[in-house]
């Protein structure tokens, strides 16, 4: 394991003893941190960052992270990778059981996750939202589908987009069971 393998398991170990929130708590402050809207920090906005949260990195670690997740040469982490790369590894387990929600969504078969195959798997009918007026119920599928959509929204979901979306939700669930119960439960699979 190299430094910066070491430096990510002791944030992932810090994220993960807060809880449930840990690495989405840390993804909301990020998001916050990033007042031009680039989605990076330099190292040391992210050591400022981080010591905000009271996660403790020297600067050789914060330089260490940022040029691991340095895609372009910028001299800045990506935040969307860092924060995935901070997640826990998935087991073939999980990977299975989300694969298997996906499919049930997919309805049309061709990769993609639309409006279009959620209408055929749920209704919205009976959303608060709809029956106050408030909102249709087109409106109530496109706004499920997009918390598992990308930060650009652009109303298809991959299996790619839904793992990442699973995958920062099975951070917090301990273990195989609990997390395939919550998905066959969640998903009627």
């Amino acid at each position: 394991m190299d430094a910066v393998d070491a430096t990510m398991e002791k944030l992932r170990a810090q994220c993960l003893s807060r809880g449930a929130s840990g690495i989405q708590g840390l993804a909301r402050f990020f998001r916050r941190m990033d007042r031009d809207g680039s989605r990076s920090l330099d190292a040391g906005e992210l050591q400022q960052s981080l010591a905000e949260l009271g996660l403790v990195l020297d600067t050789a670690e914060a330089q260490g992270v940022c040029r691991r997740w340095d895609r372009d040469g910028s001299g800045t982490l990506d935040l969307e990778e860092f924060l995935r790369a901070l997640r826990p590894p998935m087991s073939q387990v999980r990977e299975a059981v989300i694969t298997a929600a996906f499919a049930k969504l997919d309805r049309s078969g061709d990769g993609v996750v639309t409006v279009d195959d959620l209408r055929r798997v749920y209704s919205g009918h009976a959303h608060p939202r709809v029956r106050s007026g408030e909102w249709t119920e087109e409106e109530v599928l496109q706004r499920f589908l997009d918390n598992f959509d990308s930060s650009e929204k652009d109303g298809q979901v991959t299996l790619a987009e839904f793992q990442d979306y699973y995958s920062g939700v099975s951070a917090s669930v301990d273990t195989d069971e609990e997390f395939v119960a919550m998905m066959t439960s969640a998903w009627r699979l």
